[in-house]
């Protein structure tokens, strides 16, 4: 009967356990609402850059390796920077200079940002219904 007893205690300390887990996770705010124009995609991604929440700008990323790599890049140059610097970047306010339509699926987000005024690009793109920046068009500029 004790070793009855000790193994449903085990049993229920697992599902505790296991319950926590799944509640700990629920609370993750990975839960981005899906950008519903391409302005608002190359916006929510731009911000969470300079802001230095990479998570919450893959979720507005083509998930691919090549993006995930440029994705990375980004973060180790943003991580050398002081706090000062990152300071500045995240309370910079983004500048958009020009959201030009390639074609109903494609637009090119040109932008600066407050605090170090260059200009830049962005690609987004309508995948599956959700808008989503194509970095690798940053780096190399091809459409």
């Amino acid at each position: 009967m004790t070793v009855i007893l000790n193994g449903m205690k085990k049993v229920r300390q697992f599902i505790c356990c296991l319950l926590v887990m799944i509640a700990a996770s629920a609370c993750d705010n990975t839960n981005y609402p899906p950008a519903t124009t391409a302005l608002e995609g190359g916006r929510e991604f731009i911000d969470a850059c300079l802001k230095g929440d990479f998570k919450k700008a893959s979720f507005y990323m083509i998930d691919d390796s090549t993006n995930s790599r440029e994705l990375l890049k980004l973060k180790r140059d943003y991580n050398t920077k002081g706090q000062e610097e990152k300071h500045a970047y995240s309370t910079a306010s983004i500048i958009i200079l020009e959201d030009a339509t390639v074609n109903d699926l494609t637009h090119i987000v040109n932008y600066k940002n407050s605090y170090d005024n260059i200009a830049r690009k962005v690609k987004v793109i309508n995948s599956n219904g959700r808008w989503l920046v194509d970095l690798k068009y940053t780096f190399n500029g091809n459409l």
